[in-house]
């Protein structure tokens, strides 16, 4: 739902860097699945479960995850 939103934290050597995706339309919705190999996919997805936008990240390099659910209020 608009208003979710999943940042995650990587390390990238000498600091960190804080990516996020967020479902930026009304009816999409962010997911975050464990692919294969280590690999981490987060994506916006649409009703139909059409992935519009997808970030893969390496499972050893992330440091935090953190999903943001939508309040789930109207408004």
């Amino acid at each position: 739902m608009k208003g979710d939103k999943v940042e995650v934290v990587i390390d990238a050597g000498d600091s960190s860097r804080t990516y996020e995706v967020s479902a930026t339309r009304a009816g999409r919705r962010v997911e975050v699945a464990n692919a294969r190999g280590g690999v981490v996919e987060v994506s916006e997805v649409t009703r139909s479960g059409t992935a519009v936008r997808t970030a893969r990240f390496m499972s050893s390099r992330i440091l935090a995850l953190v999903e943001h659910p939508a309040d789930g209020k109207s408004g």
